[in-house]
């Protein structure tokens, strides 16, 4: 009997904790979930939303893809804590930098993913993790990136010649009522990209509620146009539930005016 996937919806995957490790010395914490039985198809690296304000590898549209990729859409989703950062799996070493620092972060996930020969590697930023995409992905392991709710608050029209100067996919979905960036001004930032492609989300806000299948779906479009869409909503399979009550508050109240703590490190 088909089990409807909810958000707290676990489907088969080989899952295990790593640790990155910086060039300026910093040890990272994170997760790779994979494909329980085969090889992945593709890799995403999952770039997490501003930490000073609820941002973590456990925000909601990246614990969903870790938690259903692997089985749906054959990929393997590498989360990780940017330096500073706390969830359930702990956290990472040294202090925010506001997008300085996380150079090494950037670079240290990138190499975690050459080391251990993951296929069709795709940054997957939101938010802040998109200026870190754009000021710092654009490296020749990386084919292409996608920007969930891009703000360009850090990166700068620099970044986006670097970009437009690689020729490397790049895909920027923009909620219809965002906070910070809205579809129409998105395609004039990035038309200095002359491969970006700019996808208006009607009705959605830049925390993803509600839309993460939405989201998901374009991402697996991208790094994996071989499996039908949309992504099924229900399991015929063994499924596990997984526990989501530590993040209530980061999920409705991340990126407002006042920063958010996180749950203890675990």
């Amino acid at each position: 009997m088909s089990t409807p996937i909810r958000a707290s919806s676990i489907l088969p995957g080989h899952r295990e904790d790593i640790e990155l490790h910086t060039a300026d010395g910093l040890r990272l914490v994170g997760e790779l979930a994979r494909p329980a039985d085969r090889d992945p198809a593709g890799t995403l690296v999952c770039l997490h939303p501003l930490p000073t304000h609820g941002g973590m590898m456990d925000s909601h549209v990246f614990r969903k893809a870790a938690w259903r990729l692997p089985a749906l859409a054959d990929l393997a989703v590498l989360r990780f804590n940017t330096r500073g950062t706390s969830s359930v799996r702990g956290t990472s070493e040294g202090a925010f930098d506001n997008a300085v620092g996380e150079r090494f972060d950037v670079a240290a996930a990138i190499e975690y993913a050459e080391f251990h020969e993951l296929p069709n590697v795709w940054l997957v930023g939101w938010s802040f993790g998109t200026d870190l995409t754009l000021k710092y992905g654009c490296d020749p392991a990386v084919a292409g990136a996608i920007l969930l709710s891009p703000p360009l608050r850090f990166s700068n029209p620099a970044d986006l010649a670097v970009w437009a100067e690689s020729g490397r996919p790049l895909t920027a979905l923009v909620p219809e009522f965002d906070d910070y960036l809205r579809p129409d001004e998105a395609r004039e930032r990035f038309a200095a990209v002359p491969q970006a492609e700019v996808v208006g989300v009607p009705g959605a806000k830049h925390l993803w509620v509600g839309d993460a299948e939405r989201v998901l779906d374009e991402i697996v479009r991208r790094v994996n146009p071989a499996v039908p869409l949309p992504l099924p909503t229900s399991w015929d399979g063994p499924m596990e539930t997984g526990d989501v009550s530590a993040y209530a508050d980061r999920t409705v109240a991340a990126f407002a005016d006042t920063p958010v703590p996180g749950p203890a490190a675990g």
